[in-house]
């Protein structure tokens, strides 16, 4: 009759609209595994603002709020928990060589490509600014001022007041690396080179003058002062030179350490072989931690206000460690 449909033209429309659904279930599937395929996403830029296997640890720092770490490829990471978790920021074409507190204007790092980098207390916000010379910058410091100080080849150190805008420029006249640079307090700072230089400053860096060399043509790879008196330096060869008259003088003593740094007070280091050492009298002892890595340290710094210590490397090995138990 007209107007009724056949058995057969009702099973084609039955199988048609069982098609449908079939291709909207598809859809609906297709449309989650797109959903799931966003989140996977936003995992993996979750992932790649943690530490990577390729990041090289080289400076760190620590300022009470948070840990500023600086790595060879050119990434900075941030955390503000102690070490238990960190952001990462790539900077770019850098290599962050060091990495200073500036008390209330945050930090400054230098990068290997002549620049210099800054950012605020919180470690966020890093921005560059051209470095004319050293042309090659190895070491960093601040004044009690929030000025920069950048040594480097040349025996070249450079002053900034205003945040690298402007640049004053101290030519020691040496083909001669400068390695390390501190501001001891307001007036006194301390810098050492290659071949036993040693430079210093009782002017809080408007003049700076040679002092006596250190012995045997030392290579500085890190030195900390405790006061305008009293210092520690490590250098090639696990040599470490102690001094108690300003550089009058050195005792030395062996100890391979990269970087040096005090912790309440007491000098610490971190070296080859996953070696974090601590002065004891006068004898520089290996403090015991769980699981040491057979790693050169590339980095220490101070969690004093938690009886710790943060320690990095390469393979993007970033720990904190306690040293309660060990002072």
């Amino acid at each position: 009759m007209a107007g009724r449909k056949s058995l057969g033209e009702r099973e084609t429309t039955m199988t048609f609209a069982r098609l449908k659904k079939i291709g909207a279930s598809v859809l609906c599937l297709w449309m989650v595994a797109c959903s799931q395929g966003s989140d996977l996403s936003g995992l993996a830029a979750e992932r790649s603002r943690q530490p990577q296997r390729y990041d090289v640890a080289q400076a760190i720092a620590a300022n009470g709020q948070v840990v500023v770490v600086g790595t060879q490829n050119g990434a900075v990471l941030v955390s503000g928990d102690q070490g238990r978790t960190w952001r990462r920021k790539v900077l770019g074409h850098a290599s962050v060589i060091d990495i200073a507190v500036c008390g209330e204007s945050g930090f400054v790092a230098i990068d290997h490509y002549r620049k210099v980098w800054f950012a605020g207390k919180d470690g966020n916000d890093w921005r560059p600014r051209e470095l004319e010379r050293p042309r090659t910058p190895l070491a960093v410091a601040c004044d009690d001022q929030g000025g920069w100080w950048v040594a480097g080849v040349n025996s070249v150190i450079a002053g900034s007041r205003d945040q690298g805008k402007t640049w004053r420029i101290t030519d020691l006249g040496e083909d001669t690396q400068i390695t390390t640079i501190q501001f001891i307090d307001g007036q006194n700072a301390i810098a050492f080179g290659e071949f036993g230089l040693m430079v210093t400053s009782g002017d809080g860096g408007a003049t700076w003058k040679k002092g006596p060399k250190l012995p045997g043509d030392f290579y500085p790879y890190a030195a900390v002062f405790r006061d305008r008196n009293e210092g520690w330096v490590s250098g090639l060869a696990g040599q470490i030179v102690h001094t108690r008259d300003g550089g009058q003088t050195w005792n030395e003593t062996a100890a391979s350490l990269n970087r040096v740094f005090l912790h309440k007070g007491v000098p610490y280091g971190v070296g080859n072989g996953g070696v974090i050492a601590r002065l004891d009298g006068n004898i520089w002892r290996a403090v015991p931690y769980t699981d040491p890595l057979p790693i050169f340290l590339g980095g220490g710094a101070s969690l004093s206000d938690h009886s710790a210590v943060v320690i990095g490397g390469p393979r993007g090995l970033l720990r904190t460690v306690s040293v309660a138990n060990n002072q």
